[in-house]
């Protein structure tokens, strides 16, 4: 990455699922945890701040995973929906790191993310200099997305279960998108995981 500029990356793992009915973040796919998946793409790019959010079922899944030197915060509030946890990761990587440029944020199910598709958020972002670069899928765009500093307080003030995609929404909000072809896949049934297992390698 950039010696440049200092980007933090927090990847938000403190939803329960209540579809699923056990955590997905211990879902295994191609022999690895979803979450250590996402763990490990992470590694592979040399960030010095690494938070890991977490909130239901957090000791179950401390025991199965590797944090990889990730530092885990947890969100106590996390059944307030995903912008609790965004708050949280974002806290823990202002605090960790002083004058922080970006925050790059991942989810722990999109068994399909690859190192290239973090590589491609991250280019585009410090090349284009909008206020955010998501990914996209289909007509949809979200997770994996990388933020600037100038957006940390539009973050800070997202409710609910609102994401981070409202932000597109607002007046003079400019961002760019790079294309995540399965992105669109995650886990959160049981058919979801059966379709996850006839997938593998």
């Amino acid at each position: 990455m950039s010696a440049e500029e200092n980007i933090a990356v927090v990847v938000l793992a403190a939803g329960g699922s209540t579809r699923l009915g056990r955590p997905k973040q211990l879902v295994e796919f191609n022999g690895k945890t979803l979450l250590n998946h996402a763990l490990d793409k992470v590694d592979l790019l040399g960030f010095q701040t690494k938070i890991l959010v977490l909130g239901a079922k957090r000791e179950e899944i401390m025991d199965k995973i590797e944090s990889n030197g990730f530092k885990v915060v947890v969100n106590t509030h996390w059944e307030q929906g995903m912008a609790s946890s965004i708050k949280v990761g974002l806290e823990a990587a202002m605090a960790e790191e002083e004058g922080l440029d970006h925050v790059l944020f991942l989810v722990s199910d999109q068994p399909f993310l690859e190192r290239a598709n973090l590589i491609k958020l991250v280019h585009t972002q410090l090349t284009q200099r909008p206020k955010a670069t998501y990914s996209k899928y289909g007509d949809n765009i979200g997770v994996p997305a990388i933020f600037s500093k100038e957006a940390f307080p539009l973050l800070l003030e997202l409710e609910g279960d609102e994401g981070a995609k409202k932000l597109t929404r607002l007046e003079g909000f400019d961002f760019c998108t790079e294309t995540f072809k399965k992105g669109g896949f995650d886990v959160d049934t049981e058919e979801d995981v059966k379709q996850l297992k006839q997938m593998e390698e």
